[in-house]
């Protein structure tokens, strides 16, 4: 069976060699006679699994042993009600919105508002095609935290500059995380849905600065507060457990593969390549500021969008797989993320400009 080129924005397309291991171990895990989904996650066997998994995305992020690495269920969604509660504390958050991501957390994190839980302040909101600029931010007297999405899916939109603020940042890292080196020292934390650029829907990263966790409200639910899910190695409950092995293998393939320094090098030529094909192009466009072009999601139009319906079915034929845009924004989007390969791009570029041909 051969592979196609998924180019969905999540769940997303994961390493080939990663799935290939996942399903030579599937019915029988180093030899236990059972699946990892089968076994107990207080078992020893999986607590290595867990372990090893933290170990190495430690190691890829540089993480120091001042922050705390969650890894929780809820997607990245529920992170948008977990920082007000666990942070907000009765001051003033900072909210930056860039496109729909950062307007959902912000419009979550307004409704505790009415708990008398603190503020929350819109800094300033984009239109989705640019960021505005950081000279016309309304920031906050001693803010609590300064949240932002740094990169949007569904407009392609990227800051890739962290924010310059005195206050501790929240990001949501759902579709960036991994993609490029960060300094995790900068962030009080980053949170991250998995099914993007990790591992499968159901799993979700959250790395805070330990000094962070010991505010919650009262009203934070035992299990959304960081600091009891710390103390209980993010089993509270009982955790996603085979996409806590995937992510694993995801962890593995990226060191195999040079961490993620190599893997942005390769991100960064797949993005030139099809902006590039785009912009020397009358046929299609992107309309967001170059200056903040996301390199994981890539938006554009065709010229004549009656020609729309027609692309997605010869597409699909190629084996070019998910370049629906998203209903808010229209058009295409190709979603490249770490496990979409160049060759692929190069093959999505070879069929645009065969499009682009017969139909211009």
């Amino acid at each position: 069976m051969k592979r196609l080129a998924n180019f969905c924005a999540g769940p997303a397309s994961m390493p080939t060699t990663v799935l290939q291991k996942a399903q030579a171990e599937l019915l029988d895990w180093r030899g236990t006679g059972t699946s990892v989904m089968e076994i107990s996650h207080r078992s020893a066997d999986y607590i290595e699994i867990a372990t090893k998994a933290e170990q190495d995305l430690r190691k890829l992020m540089g993480i120091g042993d001042d922050y705390a690495v969650l890894f929780l269920q809820g997607g990245a969604a529920l992170q948008f009600s977990a920082i007000p509660l666990n942070l907000l504390n009765g001051g003033t958050a900072d909210h930056l919105i860039t496109g729909s991501w950062s307007q959902k957390a912000y419009t979550e994190a307004k409704r505790y508002e009415s708990l008398g839980l603190g503020k929350i302040n819109l800094v300033a909101q984009g239109d989705g095609t640019d960021v505005p600029s950081m000279d016309t931010w309304q920031l906050s007297d001693k803010a609590t935290y300064f949240h932002y999405c740094p990169n949007e899916t569904i407009h392609g939109v990227q800051i890739f500059e962290t924010p310059k603020v005195d206050v501790p940042i929240v990001a949501d890292f759902s579709s960036c995380i991994l993609s490029t080196p960060i300094d995790v020292n900068d962030f009080g934390v980053i949170y991250a849905g998995a099914q993007k650029n990790i591992g499968p829907a159901g799993l979700t990263l959250v790395i805070i600065r330990k000094d962070l966790m010991e505010q919650a409200s009262a009203w934070c639910p035992n299990i959304m507060n960081y600091k009891n899910q710390f103390d209980n190695d993010s089993m509270l409950n009982t955790p996603s457990t085979y996409a806590w092995y995937l992510s694993g293998l995801v962890f593995e393939w990226l060191l195999d593969n040079g961490g993620v320094d190599a893997i942005a090098k390769i991100n960064r030529k797949k993005a030139d390549l099809l902006y590039r094909t785009i912009d020397e192009s009358d046929f299609y466009a992107n309309k967001v500021n170059p200056q903040y072009r996301s390199i994981m999601n890539v938006p554009f139009q065709l010229a004549d969008a009656a020609l729309d319906k027609l692309f997605l079915e010869e597409s699909k034929k190629a084996g070019l797989l998910n370049l629906k845009g998203h209903r808010v924004v229209g058009g295409m989007r190709a979603s490249i993320y770490n496990a979409i390969t160049l060759e692929q791009v190069q093959a999505l570029v070879a069929f645009m400009k065969d499009f682009e041909q017969k139909h211009a």
